[in-house]
């Protein structure tokens, strides 16, 4: 369950080969601005609670850098290879959830100087989501290619003094409040979302026929596809990148269309056309789960996974790309009043940890995922970054991918992140489920093109 990416970055401008020892200091005079970075879990006794975040008092940054090179050719292929065999390993639980590969030696990457190098960063999805995840960009990357002040200073004048690791019983006596009010908090919790759920489904009650039609897929109705089975421990990895101009230039073409709308519609096309291609796809459209940020105000820059979940129909059975973009736009709207009615975070937060743990421990080795119909079909994420250039270290940040966890019955998830004017596509699936995962990728790109060009025949 961690996620993270690949960032590439070109030493060129500074005519500097990379440092690994300069990286390291660098790293370490910024990581104090984020404290998850020295934070790891402790686990409550017989699972009677959810596990605590404490300083670790035994952090050594050594333990959480790799530094490698590739072999010749390196070019973008290798470069995934690598990410993905990377990804298909566990973070180690005795120490802070995240560690990142630097590696040197890319010579074959179109664009890139022969002094680019890449960072693959990994951080349990359980301490960073997406919307944290910009912040903590934020902290570490500088807009220009001069270091700001804060992060030259000595490493001993950050204040910082870890106690010693809670004992079982400390655990205990800090989790018994939670036993007994949990009972009480669960009750209210499910009470509160079956009542919004049934409000919504009464005033779905008096739709019409057409407004009905937007209402968005209810869970455990999406068709299966040839990626809603259990996963495996091998990952695969695709990337590419679009113009933000561009998505920008299809969206003004329908009005309230977003930019989110324009990437479901391409997700879907690249989707129809891959399993049209395997003559695997379903007469039913596929539905997509986009997760949603739940922060309020006062939550911006905190640390966390703090998202809920949108499901929205992809008209996969459309063939019309202008048609299909309208239908997603129409579902979206209606699907976010609904990713409102069930907090997903809340809702585990008085789950008892032995009764989750348990049950996903079942679901795995029972692979109950062959058996039901999807909840989801995949999941699509889109987070918007940094409109301008950032530097690390110096350093110019070029190409920024994401790649994100897998679960059993989701064997695809697709990841954006827009970054100085470009839109950058990760999918990740298993060797597998979906051994030509690149394919997927060129014809979401080649869908995007598809769109522009149906609408300049459709104004002409």
């Amino acid at each position: 369950m961690h996620i993270g990416g690949i960032y590439i970055f070109d030493a060129h401008e500074n005519n500097t080969h990379f440092d690994y020892f300069r990286y390291k200091n660098y790293l370490l005079s910024r990581i104090h601005a984020a404290p998850m970075f020295r934070q790891r879990l402790v686990e409550v006794p017989l699972d009677l609670g959810h596990p605590y975040w404490v300083d670790d008092p035994e952090f050594d940054i050594e333990k959480h850098l790799l530094h490698v090179a590739l072999p010749k050719p390196a070019d973008m292929n290798a470069l995934l290879n690598l990410a993905a065999q990377i990804f298909a390993k566990p973070l180690n639980r005795s120490r802070p959830l995240w560690d990142v590969t630097i590696v040197e030696g890319l010579y074959g990457i179109e664009g890139l100087s022969d002094k680019a190098f890449a960072m693959i960063p990994r951080i349990h999805h359980a301490g960073l989501d997406g919307v944290s995840g910009v912040h903590i960009m934020k902290l570490l990357f500088d807009e220009t290619p001069n270091i700001s002040a804060f992060a030259s200073l000595p490493i001993q004048q950050k204040q910082w003094k870890p106690k010693g690791l809670p004992n079982s019983l400390e655990l205990f006596v800090k989790n018994s409040g939670n036993i007994l009010s949990t009972p009480v908090q669960l009750t209210k919790l499910v009470t509160e979302t079956v009542g919004r759920a049934i409000k919504l489904n009464n005033k779905n009650n008096k739709l019409s026929k057409v407004e009905k039609a937007k209402v968005p897929p209810s869970p455990f109705t999406a068709p299966r596809t040839l990626f809603n089975v259990p996963v495996t421990a091998h990952r695969i990895v695709s990337v590419t990148s679009i113009e933000l101009e561009t998505v920008k230039q299809v969206k003004n073409h329908i009005k309230g269309c977003t930019v989110n709308d324009v990437i479901l519609s391409i997700c879907s096309g690249g989707l129809r056309k891959y399993l049209l291609e395997k003559s695997a796809l379903p007469e039913k459209s596929l539905v997509a789960m986009a997760p949603v940020s739940v922060r309020v105000p006062k939550e911006t820059g905190e640390m966390g996974n703090k998202i809920s979940a949108m499901a929205v129909s992809l008209h996969t059975q459309q063939a019309k790309p202008i048609e299909r973009l309208k239908a997603i736009h129409a579902h979206a709207v209606q699907s976010k009043s609904y990713s409102k009615a069930v907090k997903a975070n809340k809702l585990m937060d008085y789950v008892p940890a032995q009764i989750a743990a348990s049950a996903a421990r079942l679901y795995t080795r029972l692979k109950i995922a062959k058996i039901h119909r999807p909840v989801y079909n995949l999941i699509i994420t889109n987070v918007p970054g940094p409109p301008k250039p950032l530097y690390m270290n110096g350093y110019k940040l070029g190409l920024n991918f994401g790649i994100a966890p897998l679960i059993d019955g989701l064997g695809l998830i697709i990841t954006i992140f827009s970054y100085n004017g470009t839109m950058y596509i990760g999918a990740t699936s298993c060797r597998e489920i979906m051994p030509d995962l690149s394919k997927l990728t060129v014809y979401i790109k080649q869908e995007l093109e598809e769109l522009m060009q149906a609408f300049k025949q459709h104004t002409s």
